[in-house]
C-alpha cells in the first residue's frame, strides 16, 4: 500500500471476487519471489507506480463463503508499506482503475472498498 501527500492509492478490481470494489493493489506471489518483491511488482502492473517497500505491516485472511457456509474463496492479505518514488496511476493488468483518493474519503466511506481495507490503511498510517 502506498499513502503519500494525504492521498491513498487503490486499485478498482476487475474480476470477481469484488470485481467494481477499490483496494490495494496486489495479486500473487510468484515462486521464488519475496513478499516485498511481489507487492512492489503488483503494484506496477496494477497501477503503473513507482515505489520503494518499507515494511511488512500485518496480515489478514479474507474467506468468502457461500450460502451454505462453505469456504469458495481463501485470500491471504498481506499489508506491506512502500513509499512512493514515481508515476501517475494508469489502470494495468485486472485493475479497471488506479487512483489516488484522499484518506477523509475513504474514511467517510464514500468509496465502495473491499473488505478490510479501512483497517489495513489505518494499520498503514499509525506506522509511517
Amino acid at each position: 500500500m502506498v499513502i503519500h501527500e494525504g492521498q491513498v492509492l487503490l486499485a478498482q478490481r476487475g474480476k470477481d471476487p469484488g470485481r467494481g470494489l477499490w483496494g490495494f493493489p496486489g495479486g500473487h506471489v510468484e515462486w521464488g519471489e519475496t513478499v516485498r518483491d511481489a507487492a512492489l511488482r503488483e503494484l506496477h502492473e496494477e497501477t503503473a507506480i513507482e515505489a520503494r517497500a518499507q515494511r511488512y505491516l500485518t496480515h489478514f485472511d479474507l474467506i468468502h463463503r457461500d450460502d451454505a457456509g462453505q469456504a469458495v474463496v481463501h485470500y491471504l492479505l498481506v499489508g506491506v508499506l512502500c513509499r512512493y518514488q514515481a508515476g501517475a496511476p494508469q489502470a494495468g493488468d485486472d485493475a479497471m482503475d488506479a487512483r489516488w483518493f484522499p484518506i477523509d474519503h475513504v474514511r467517510e466511506g464514500t468509496v465502495p472498498l473491499i473488505d478490510r481495507v479501512s483497517e489495513l490503511m489505518e494499520i498503514a498510517l499509525s506506522a509511517s
